[in-house]
């Protein structure tokens, strides 16, 4: 969604396991929250004694509000409502007998809404219009125009109702080849069935259980499966315009251009020509920060804070994301030297396994890298809709957070729980938390195990005032944190994982 998904797994006993997915950081320009007060130390903060009330564990009732209710699942539900009820509509109207191109349109809108919630222009635009509220607005419409990053109910909401559409209507026309068995009525039955079945495996591979379990097979069901369908939809129309102009008695070009599933086809294809037209090779200068992790440089353009981007070395096959944070130089050796220009970025890639544990071990100065599309928001964009902020990241969860430090927009508190941060990820990594919050809790877990982190968070919001709680850790510490907050009238924001 596109969110960057950071994994550092714990189990209840305190013992840490190794990230799971891809994670990053970089050089970091100085930033200091008005909230943090002091001097820099040189040690870990340890946390002081919980001095608050956190409440009991989510009941039933909350676990339901919060997690089964989720925006994201009342944004899926409200579509597919939607095109039910269309779907009704059309029945009354038409006695039960609907024509297809009218179905086929529907299928295609919705397939049209599907892709643009995935385009990268549509989704920073989106990003840009919500966060635009300024402070003085309610506390509460804020919250709810944070959660624009849920816009992934969207992309699965009409995508699943694509599918339901794009069945109903190959079923009315397999009945119509039943009834009028000719060459061009075949051949868009049979389009229309590979379509249905490339949706079918794509749905299948999306489901969150297997997606999690075989995530690279996802990946290329989604892609290979996708192509095909989207390949097939013109295929079909080609000859599904042929039919309908023969039923109208019109030339095949005048239904072609009157046709909305036409210019639905245009805006889809559209979306993914773009993101693929932007596969570019860049240049890579790696910086081995630990056997755990490296710092991958890149130069060949400025990148802003707030920003993810695509990592690949076999494009076709699989596709990594991580978030970017801006690498700063002064601009002249003789003028002041906070005098700094934005001139590339860097990211930080951390052991996930044989993808990353590759870069890590690849050293060469000038290699190269796949990446497509635009840069993306993610969900740290929206802390700009607050005054005051709480961050919390295990592990390398935080390299994403670091573009916010760098950002320096929010003041915020931190709190930081991983195994020997100084000697996974550097000194500088260390001092750039520092200068965003003096008094940041850095919780090392290999000395002191794992933290209650919920209660930690609570007493860092209660003692700073702070309007919002931003996590970024695995799914499941990010849905621990949240729905603490949540259940306590805090408002929590992380990664929403299989969106």
């Amino acid at each position: 969604m596109a969110a960057q998904q950071i994994y550092e797994h714990h189990n209840g006993s305190g013992t840490t396991h190794p990230p799971q997915i891809d994670t990053v950081t970089t050089t970091i320009g100085s930033s200091v929250s008005d909230l943090a007060k002091g001097a820099l130390r040189d040690t870990e903060v340890v946390a002081q004694p919980n001095t608050f009330s956190h409440g009991d564990p989510p009941d039933v009732i909350e676990r339901v509000r919060y997690k089964y209710a989720s925006t994201y699942r009342k944004i899926f539900g409200g579509i597919f409502t939607i095109n039910l009820a269309v779907l009704v509509t059309v029945m009354v109207v038409t006695k039960m007998n609907p024509a297809s191109w009218i179905v086929v349109s529907v299928a295609s809108a919705n397939l049209m809404c599907c892709l643009l919630f995935r385009q990268e222009n549509v989704i920073n635009l989106l990003y840009e219009f919500f966060t635009c509220a300024p402070h003085s607005w309610p506390l509460g419409l804020r919250k709810r125009l944070a959660k624009v990053y849920h816009y992934g109910g969207c992309h699965s909401g009409t995508g699943t109702a694509a599918v339901a559409w794009y069945f109903l209507y190959t079923a009315l026309v397999t009945r119509d080849f039943v009834k009028d068995p000719q060459t061009d009525v075949l051949v868009n039955m049979v389009t229309s069935w590979i379509v249905v079945v490339m949706f079918l495996l794509i749905l299948t591979a999306a489901h969150p259980s297997l997606r999690r379990r075989y995530h690279d097979y996802f990946e290329m069901f989604h892609r290979f499966a996708g192509w095909t369908a989207l390949v097939s939809f013109w295929v079909q129309m080609a000859f599904a315009v042929q039919v309908r102009a023969r039923q109208k008695g019109q030339p095949v070009g005048i239904v072609l251009v009157t046709s909305p599933n036409f210019w639905f086809f245009c805006a889809s294809t559209s979306c993914s020509l773009l993101s693929w037209s932007r596969l570019r090779r860049h240049a890579v200068y790696p910086e081995k920060l630990s056997d755990h992790a490296t710092r991958l440089h890149f130069r060949y353009r400025p990148m802003q804070p707030f920003y993810g981007v695509k990592l690949s070395d076999a494009p076709l096959t699989e596709w990594h994301a991580f978030a970017t944070i801006p690498v700063t130089t002064v601009i002249d050796d003789m003028a002041d030297k906070d005098n700094k220009k934005i001139t590339g970025f860097s990211i930080v890639v951390s052991n996930a396994g044989d993808w990353t544990s590759k870069q890590i071990a690849s050293t060469a100065a000038g290699r190269k890298l796949w990446i497509r599309g635009a840069p993306l928001h993610g969900v740290l964009y929206t802390s700009r809709l607050f005054r005051r902020i709480v961050v919390v990241a295990t592990g390398s969860g935080i390299g994403p957070c670091l573009s916010l430090m760098f950002a320096n927009q929010t003041p915020m508190r931190v709190l930081w729980s991983t195994r020997d941060p100084r000697k996974t990820y550097g000194e500088e990594v260390v001092a750039t938390v520092r200068r965003a919050d003096p008094n940041a809790v850095i919780w090392n877990t290999t000395e002191r195990g794992y933290p209650d982190i919920v209660a930690e968070t609570y007493q860092l919001v209660k003692g700073s005032d702070a309007e919002a709680v931003f996590i970024i850790s695995n799914p499941k510490v990010t849905e621990k944190v949240v729905m603490g907050m949540l259940v306590r009238g805090v408002a929590a924001y992380g990664a929403i994982f299989d969106s």
